[in-house]
């Protein structure tokens, strides 16, 4: 087949180019932001891209054109493909036509983890010697890589609530028909697409009704909304967490929650350790132990891989030192996310002082759906950079985060405060605030206004 993408340098996208490429497929695309790392990654697979939208690229046969989430009504090429009716599909749906109809497909979901959650479920299964093929909304480091081609019957992905295409508004994971399915947690989100966590939830019920008789529902019993959620199921229903009654119970963990036990239906079964702080992470390899060993995966093979875990770009990632402090880069952009994160970081480093750089970025980290949750996920920071809020313009005043009261909210509580009034500042307010022995932990999904790549290349490299 010839598959012609369109916005293939998302990461979702680029990455099925990828593995599309692997399989045999001729595939090529375009983009308005080709750019690395995603460029990069492209041209090692020899996928030819565009710059920019033009119809005269549609003068190129292709079998398909897979149209991303990006794009809209309104795009020259998006226009041409419907006026001329030339075929053409969503992600999802081909991921389901390619993958999902002749693989078993173990899908992670949740609010936030789905990324770290998938990347771990594909390790485990790789040091099994179960060589799984997996598709990863980030690069993981075990593989170096958010994608494979495996040699068994597994296909783990994770499962985005987000829509799929400007003409299929159901959330991505409908497609996918898990027979093994983790719901880590459900928070809302997405405020784009989504009024309230009420319409989220009803996604997720739908997402159960997919999961045969013969599959396993593994869902995190300590999230009053996941249990809501999983009141009915068509399937078998594994519970994890820290409370008694659950099938997977974290029974205790050291200071920084990285050597734990684990109870099965009440019986001490293993101890186990991770390498990676926070007892979200934790929480995360409860779940794939439930689907591991459902499997058929030893302890021994479990804990082999537990340890040789190296996590993901852009999920707690050290970058190197800047002005005397240690670098860390994390993806958080959701309020429950970010205080994660910064749990784990003062757990980590107890004595010192912890700066947060943070982005709002996202549809709804952008607007005061969240004004007062943000303060709290501040607790465990010492001082907040905060950037100026993305493509602020396009939201009226009075729906728009308010930084002038979320740094008057923090200050209250006796937090260091700096507001941005332009990413130009970005680097000197760096260079004037952080002091040797400090830790700076980035918490943004996007480009810090793109100073993201400047700024990291300078804790790296010294540029």
């Amino acid at each position: 087949m010839r598959y012609y993408f369109l916005g293939i340098c998302g990461i979702a996208m680029g990455s099925l180019a990828v593995l599309l490429k692997k399989k045999g497929h001729q595939v090529w695309g375009t983009d308005v932001g080709v750019y690395p790392p995603m460029s990069d990654f492209l041209q090692e697979h020899d996928i030819p891209v565009y710059e920019g939208y033009d119809v005269q690229h549609l003068d190129q046969e292709f079998d398909q054109a897979v149209i991303g989430n990006a794009l809209s009504r309104g795009n020259p090429e998006v226009e041409a493909i419907l006026n001329r009716r030339l075929p053409f599909t969503s992600l999802p749906e081909l991921i389901r036509r390619e993958f999902i109809s002749t693989y078993r497909p173990i899908v992670i979901t949740g609010t936030h983890g789905k990324t770290t959650t998938t990347a771990l479920m594909s390790w485990v299964l790789e040091v099994a010697g179960l060589s799984p093929t997996f598709l990863i909304g980030g690069i993981s480091r075990n593989f170096n890589s958010s994608i494979q081609l495996g040699q068994s019957e597994w296909f783990v992905i994770e499962g985005d609530e987000y829509d799929c295409a400007f003409f299929d508004k159901r959330p991505k994971f409908v497609h996918y028909f898990p027979e093994y399915l983790i719901i880590n947690n459900i928070e809302f989100d997405h405020a784009d697409i989504y009024p309230n966590l009420e319409a989220i939830k009803d996604q997720f019920r739908k997402l159960l009704r997919l999961v045969p008789s013969s599959g396993l529902v593994v869902a995190n019993g300590d999230s009053a909304t996941v249990r809501e959620v999983t009141q009915t199921v068509y399937s078998r229903l594994q519970h994890f967490g820290k409370e008694s009654e659950w099938s997977y119970r974290l029974n205790r963990s050291d200071s920084q929650g990285q050597n734990f036990e684990v109870l099965k239906d009440g019986e001490m079964v293993a101890e186990l350790s991770f390498p990676s702080p926070g007892e979200y992470q934790i929480q995360n390899a409860l779940a794939v132990t439930a689907i591991a060993r459902d499997i058929g995966i030893d302890w021994k093979t479990l804990q082999k891989a537990f340890q040789s875990f190296k996590g993901v770009k852009r999920r707690f990632e050290y970058w190197g030192r800047f002005n005397g402090a240690e670098v860390y880069d994390d993806f958080a952009h959701h309020p429950t996310a970010i205080a994660a994160t910064l749990s784990a970081a003062r757990k980590k480093f107890p004595q010192q002082r912890i700066i947060a750089l943070f982005e709002p970025r996202t549809n709804t980290m952008v607007r005061n759906f969240f004004q007062e949750q943000l303060v709290d996920s501040f607790s465990a920071a010492d001082t907040i950079i905060i950037t100026p809020i993305h493509r602020q313009e396009k939201l009226a005043p009075e729906e728009r985060l308010s930084l002038v009261r979320l740094s008057h909210d923090l200050e209250i509580r006796g937090k260091e405060v700096r507001v941005l009034v332009d990413y130009s500042e970005l680097l000197p307010v760096l260079q004037d605030t952080l002091k040797k022995g400090d830790i700076l932990i980035v918490l943004t999904n996007g480009s810090l206004g793109g100073k993201y790549q400047e700024f990291r290349d300078l804790v790296q490299y010294g540029k």
